[in-house]
């Protein structure tokens, strides 16, 4: 059964006076696809920074997905239920694509937990504990211990018979290792779609182009009718 955990949002009133804006359970729980009990609840999220405390709107009623918006952060709350109630069934492509981070996932490791996010997050241990695991080396984190990941790829593990309830801060960073070749991949495909805007406005201006060459042939009409000059005979 998914932990639930109450949540306490403060904002300001008419008045400008600081009130409770919400107070209860959060309701933005998301279980991760193919991996029953592990369960991500989304507090809150900022989209900058610095952010804005204007408003009353929840930021984090929207869907659940891994990282937070580029400049943003993520408070939520994570379940890791034990290894043994699903690595032996667990799909973990589907699963990471189930809290929109398919390309977090390193295909090519053999542990199916392991991935990484352009992120610092900040760890905190509440309850059970877990196996933090490194590409190279791991270390046991108990209730109170807390983790510095600084964008690296990494997996976790809960080795005992109870589940393992973590706060994490999630803060935009700069990407590494995986998450950089992912940037990477992605810009080079932003140019060409760039450089097919130019040639579009360019057809768009040649209609106007011909609308300015036929001004001068209608200029010339009243000089032909000006030309005529009264004979000799006339005089």
């Amino acid at each position: 059964m998914v932990w639930k955990v109450r949540r306490v949002v403060t904002g300001h009133n008419k008045e400008g006076k600081s009130i409770f804006l919400m107070d209860g359970l959060a309701p933005n729980v998301k279980e991760m696809a193919t991996i029953p009990g592990l369960a991500l609840t989304d507090l809150w999220e900022s989209r900058q920074a610095p952010d804005s405390n204007a408003g009353d709107r929840d930021n984090a009623a929207r869907p659940v997905r891994l990282e937070p918006p580029k400049g943003g952060s993520i408070l939520r709350i994570v379940e890791f239920p034990p290894d043994s109630a699903w690595r032996s069934t667990v799909d973990a492509k589907t699963s990471f694509e189930s809290i929109g981070a398919g390309h977090a996932k390193d295909a090519g490791h053999a542990d199916p937990m392991m991935h990484t996010t352009a992120t610092v997050d900040y760890i905190i241990v509440l309850k059970g504990e877990i196996h933090a695991v490194m590409e190279t080396g791991e270390t046991l984190l108990k209730a109170g211990d807390i983790l510095i990941q600084r964008g690296t790829n990494h997996s976790w593990s809960v080795r005992g018979n109870e589940p393992c309830i973590i706060a994490a801060v999630l803060i935009s960073a700069k990407p590494l290792g995986l998450a950089a070749k992912v940037a990477r991949a992605k810009a080079k495909k932003r140019p060409a779609r760039a450089a097919k805007a130019p040639a579009k406005k360019a057809a768009a201006r040649k209609p106007a182009a011909k609308k300015s060459a036929r001004k001068p042939a209608a200029a010339k009409g009243p000089a032909k009718k000006a030309a005529p000059r009264k004979s000799a005979r006339g005089r």
